[in-house]
């Protein structure tokens, strides 16, 4: 795909793949010419069914921002979540090749073990949970399947129009005296508004994996913090969860300039949220 501005990138004919979900939202406010088609317009698991959307609308570029995200639900569901997460991109990445589209999709910093301080876009993968498996498998059948790509690798996203950690947080501190929140796991907050902007510029680079977070490093406690009075620290032992999380799931962006820093993006979310 040979493109010149981003004015050009977000006016070609795309389709856009978990258009209702939270992060959808956002890039339908990028992308406003786009087909949105959200799960009950697409079945992303068929082949035919891909093959007949794509066949129908013609597409230049295809973002998909479909997901099963509940990080313990994939550990009960795994069937699904290898089925969303895992073939579906890489079904979606074939069909493109079929076409000659550009395919964009995101994925997560889960995929890592949280062994390491931080991660950079080729560091080797070791997901310690069905989710981070799920979504490791997508990243692998795309790569097998197209070689006009671009993986988004994110962290800790939170945004309108979905369940999210802030908007969580922010009602249980209006709940309760004290609101304990894990101090032990540790990544970057990244707000789906700054990541959707993002996207069409990944788009004017080369084909590959991307690391785009917000900015700055912060513990889940130190994130409750910035906009809670009452938040209290705990460790995730005190918190037991069915899926395993990486203590440290820092991506490091070695490719692009950085988004702004993750607490004047909250900051921003939490005041627009005022204004609704």
């Amino acid at each position: 795909m040979v493109v010149e501005t981003i004015e050009e990138i977000t006016r070609q004919k795309t389709l856009l793949f978990g258009a209702s979900g939270m992060l959808g939202h956002a890039l339908k406010e990028v992308f406003p010419h786009a087909v949105f088609l959200g799960r009950k317009d697409a079945d992303i698991t068929s082949l035919d069914a891909v093959r007949e959307i794509i066949a129908r609308h013609h597409p230049a570029l295809v973002i998909n921002a479909a997901a099963y995200t509940d990080v313990d639900g994939c550990e009960d569901n795994k069937e699904y979540a290898f089925a969303v997460n895992g073939k579906a991109p890489g079904i979606i990445a074939a069909v493109c090749t079929e076409n000659g589209v550009t395919f964009v999709h995101y994925s997560t910093d889960y995929i890592f073990d949280g062994t390491s301080m931080e991660y950079r876009e080729g560091d080797y993968p070791n997901p310690v949970n069905v989710y981070g498996q799920s979504k490791l498998m997508g990243e692998t059948c795309i790569q097998e399947n197209s070689d006009d790509y671009r993986i988004i690798r994110t962290s800790w996203l939170y945004g309108s129009h979905g369940k999210n950690f802030v908007d969580t947080v922010l009602s249980l501190s209006t709940q309760m005296p004290v609101v304990r929140v894990v101090d032990d796991q540790r990544g970057k907050p990244t707000y789906t508004v700054d990541l959707a902007q993002k996207t069409p510029e990944i788009l004017s680079c080369e084909p590959g994996i991307y690391h785009i977070t917000n900015d700055g490093v912060c513990s889940w406690y130190e994130f409750a913090r910035a906009f809670i009075p009452n938040a209290v620290p705990c460790s995730t032992a005190e918190f037991p969860k069915k899926a395993k999380r990486p203590a440290y799931s820092v991506l490091v962006n070695t490719k692009t300039e950085p988004l702004r820093h993750w607490r004047d993006a909250v900051t921003e979310y939490i005041q627009k949220k005022g204004t609704r």
